[in-house]
């Protein structure tokens, strides 16, 4: 099994170098195209024309789009991210600082949608045929009709205005020092640092965002989950283990919930993929200072070099999740191994 994920992983790999080059210059070529000037958009406004055409020269938009790219690509392979127009830092400190806080939110969304969307969908099983199994359909699609941006605006409604039990703004409680930086991430950060304090104020601000990406996500895996299990459920080697007199519930955990996982994870893996998309109006909208509020910020005073850096790792990411998928599915169905 080691060999063929390790086969997998390195198609993968061969695969992601033309992928993440086809969508750096698609992404290059478009924001050159835009009418918008970065370089007069970061001028004072008593910039005369030699100080637009010297600025222009040094960020090297005075040249035809190809050879910037090919600059562009040459500095990114050196490990040049190039400067950002509008923050004057290094691009590689800005998404290094960001990334981190996103993906915080991304796992955390994910674990809890996972986990609400299988305990639903065993639910939705279990109740096949009856009211509960309508009720929870009833409220699955409720659910799906919302999506994250509105959740989020209907939870800082309900859980920070009406009733406030939890912050909805910012990282952490205003006043509170950053822990030393050892991982990146804040949360593991304040562990190691024996700081509980911004641990626990850490995890408040977290919850309302990733309940927000959860609630999106649930739905989907609760449906799709009991679509599969009815399915296997009339298979012949279930069955089988009923005649053999297995117990419901084991039949059902060892028996029918792992041959009807793979659709659900092939969905998870998909959807973990569009979460990323998704976090850009949730931390907007908390305040989270993520990759989304990074982008927004990029996009709206047309700060190419932040924008090009951040699409790269959106496709990173999205190509690092489906190669762990294709591993779990192997880990998931043991008949994969063997091709």
């Amino acid at each position: 099994m080691l060999l063929v994920a390790l086969r997998i992983l390195f198609f993968r790999l061969l695969v992601a170098v033309p992928t993440l080059i086809a969508v750096s210059a698609l992404v290059f070529v478009i924001l050159r195209l835009l009418p918008a000037d970065p370089a007069a958009m970061s001028l004072p406004p008593g910039a005369t024309a030699e100080d637009l055409a010297r600025l222009r020269a040094a960020l090297g938009l005075d040249r035809s789009i190809p050879e910037q790219y090919l600059i562009w690509l040459g500095d990114l392979l050196s490990g040049d991210f190039g400067i950002s127009i509008y923050f004057r830092r290094p691009v590689a400190d800005l998404v290094s600082t960001a990334l981190p806080n996103t993906l915080e939110l991304v796992l955390s969304g994910l674990l809890l949608g996972v986990i609400v969307g299988v305990a639903g969908g065993l639910l939705m099983f279990r109740a096949r045929g009856g009211r509960g199994e309508e009720a929870l359909d009833v409220v699955s699609s409720a659910m799906m009709s919302i999506p994250e941006f509105l959740w989020a605006l209907l939870l800082i409604l309900a859980f920070g205005v009406a009733v406030p039990l939890l912050p909805f703004i910012g990282r952490m409680a205003p006043g509170m020092m950053t822990p030393p930086g050892v991982t990146g991430f804040l949360l593991l950060d304040s562990l190691i640092a024996g700081r509980l304090d911004v641990f626990f104020s850490l995890l408040l601000h977290l919850v309302l965002p990733a309940v927000a990406l959860a609630i999106a996500l649930a739905p989907l895996i609760m449906r799709v989950l009991r679509a599969s299990l009815v399915e296997v459920a009339g298979d012949d080697f279930v069955t089988q283990a009923r005649l053999r007199g297995l117990s419901e519930q084991r039949i059902l955990f060892a028996h029918t919930l792992p041959n009807a996982a793979l659709p659900t994870i092939s969905l998870i893996g998909v959807q973990a993929g569009f979460m990323f998309g998704g976090t850009v109006l949730v931390e907007v909208i908390f305040g989270y200072p993520g990759l989304g509020n990074l982008i927004v910020d990029a996009v709206r005073n047309h700060d190419l070099p932040v924008i090009q850096l951040v699409a790269l790792v959106y496709c990173v990411l999205v190509l690092a999740i489906n190669a762990a998928v294709e591993v779990i599915y192997l880990l998931v169905n043991p008949r994969l191994r063997t091709h």
